[in-house]
């Protein structure tokens, strides 16, 4: 089979995830390529696995750029020639469904709905967009029921299946206290209480309300010691906010050192399709998790930490100095949380899921399906 996958996103979450289908298709024998930016992480990632990147240049927003990019992916498609096109994210789900306008087989992924993002008119017009782009959406993939749900409650219609992000279980393995205080050596951190946020510095992974709950956390652990890890658009404004105990470490190409070394990981989310990498990474490690209640979070961890309200600095407080202050919850959460992992989250199983849910896609299986024109 021969797949293309496109993403705007070469940074964070989205990347690794095409990334990990990638591989899994190759090593199964399949043809396949990424078009996306020719910034970020993503293009090494391919080189180093010999996977054929394909430069397509793309805004991370909607906007004027929107016709010239539907047009350059639709040359890529045409020089491509897949049976199955996988578009992740809102941009690759605008541009390549107006530039196949359902010709090729056309799995979807949002990875959030692009609604969730906006507010007003820009969030209305998401919404219609959302709904009116399933008349050339195959496959809808879902990383969880509530994002399924979410896109139904606006009247999004179509076809899905609900895959959950699954991480590489090798690559990720517990670890302990010991490894802690390595991992503390090695990167230059104090060895004292820490909580860890890692996720792209922007309004949506709510960094600012992390840094608010602050003042209440060392009230009861004074020695508390924050590593943001990250890089984005807000990244100025949360400097400008945070207190000498707060580091500022940028982006990452390898994560698993920065969550050894933490006691708890934060997750303030405002909002996110369903539990994110970042938890599922932290929870393969050992590490106790506190996320805010976004799509996923409840059932996702599982026992593994806490789950409060959106945008609430004081229970997030709460949440995170109880474990500070009780170790052993925290060892406990973390051992919950693998077993988690191990259960639900496993690379394998998800990337397998995927394959077959293209084959049934080529098989006419869906309605509107099969291989079509070969011009998009």
């Amino acid at each position: 089979m021969r797949v293309l996958h496109v993403t705007q996103p070469t940074v964070a979450g989205v990347p690794v995830v095409v990334r990990g289908l990638a591989r899994d298709q190759q090593e199964h024998g399949w043809d396949v390529a990424v078009a996306s930016p020719a910034d970020g992480d993503l293009p090494g990632w391919l080189a180093d696995l010999g996977v054929p990147h394909l430069a397509w240049r793309a805004s991370r927003d909607p906007g004027v750029t929107v016709p010239s990019e539907v047009l350059r992916l639709r040359r890529l498609v045409r020089e491509v020639d897949p049976d199955v096109v996988h578009l992740h994210s809102a941009k690759a789900g605008l541009a390549g469904r107006l530039a196949l306008r359902g010709a090729r087989p056309t799995v979807f992924q949002p990875h959030a709905w692009s609604f969730e993002a906006a507010q007003g008119p820009v969030a209305r017009l998401a919404r219609l967009w959302e709904r009116s782009g399933t008349q050339w959406t195959h496959l809808l993939v879902c990383v969880s029921e509530d994002e399924r749900r979410r896109g139904e409650d606006v009247g999004i219609r179509a076809r899905t299946v609900v895959l959950p992000n699954g991480i590489d279980l090798e690559r990720y393995r517990s670890t302990g206290a010991a490894e802690r205080v390595t991992a503390r050596r090695a990167l230059g951190l104090e060895d004292r209480p820490t909580v860890v946020c890692i996720g792209r510095l922007a309004q949506q992974k709510g960094q600012d309300v992390l840094l608010e709950s602050l003042p209440a956390v060392r009230s009861r652990v004074p020695d508390v010691q924050v590593v943001l890890v990250g890089d984005g658009p807000d990244a100025d404004a949360l400097r400008s906010r945070a207190g000498e105990d707060v580091r500022f470490v940028g982006a990452q190409p390898d994560v698993r050192p920065w969550l050894t070394a933490a006691d708890v990981v934060a997750l303030p989310s405002r909002w996110e399709a369903g539990l994110s990498l970042v938890a599922m990474e932290a929870m393969a490690l050992g590490r106790s998790v506190v996320s805010t209640d976004v799509a996923g979070a409840r059932d996702g961890l599982a026992g593994a930490g806490a789950v409060v309200p959106r945008e609430d600095a004081a229970a997030l407080a709460s949440a995170l100095t109880t474990r500070l202050e009780d170790p052993g919850l925290a060892e406990s959460e973390g051992r919950a949380g693998r077993v988690a992992v191990e259960s639900a989250h496993d690379l394998a199983v998800t990337s397998r899921r995927v394959r077959e849910a293209y084959e049934t896609v080529l098989a006419g299986g869906l309605p509107g399906a099969g291989r079509g024109p070969r011009r998009p």
